[in-house]
């Protein structure tokens, strides 16, 4: 991801585990975007957390230290997963478990898909598509998007704004 452009951006669950059902977890990733948003890293026009996997669509602004603002994000909540995990009694560690010299966990799969949103059409569809993704047949989380709270479908919708870190893209693109 280029800084300054804006992403749509999807982070997976390892093995598509369903880790981000409970909403402890889901609030470990609001607060990551709350702080890369309040340091400046990071803009954040839209995202939903699904109980596998998340997407965003955000612009990177700076790097945080040496590391990208995605690697923080998923640096940060795989650290905080993991000591949730230890005290959570319905989720076995062992099963994000990975033989690897550098870590003994791996909760994110490699390589997020990012995708240039470089038109208003391309950006407006990923918006569509990440605030009806909880209604879709598969997940049938909800019936009306705004009824979703781990998404920003409300902050378009009904001028909600339950997550102030959220930019609206439509200043974007017009």
């Amino acid at each position: 991801m280029k800084v300054g452009e804006i992403f749509f951006w999807t982070a997976t669950i390892n093995n598509w585990q369903r880790l981000l059902e409970q909403d402890s977890y889901k609030n470990i990733i609001i607060d990551s975007l709350r702080h890369l948003s309040d340091t400046r890293k990071i803009d954040v026009f839209a995202f939903v957390i699904m109980p596998t996997h998340i997407h965003l669509i955000w612009r990177t602004n700076a790097l945080n230290g040496k590391e990208t603002a995605q690697g923080s994000l998923l640096k940060f909540t795989a650290h905080e997963f993991k000591k949730w995990i230890r005290t959570d009694q319905g989720i076995p560690l062992s099963s994000y478990k990975v033989s690897a010299i550098n870590k003994q966990y791996e909760f994110w799969q490699r390589d997020p898909l990012a995708i240039h949103l470089y038109t208003k059409k391309v950006a407006y569809q990923k918006l569509d598509y990440i605030h009806y993704n909880p209604c879709q047949a598969h997940w049938k989380l909800v019936t009306d998007p705004c009824d979703y709270v781990y998404s920003s479908a409300g902050f378009y919708e009904k001028n909600e704004n339950r997550f102030p870190f959220l930019k609206d893209l439509r200043e974007e693109f017009g």
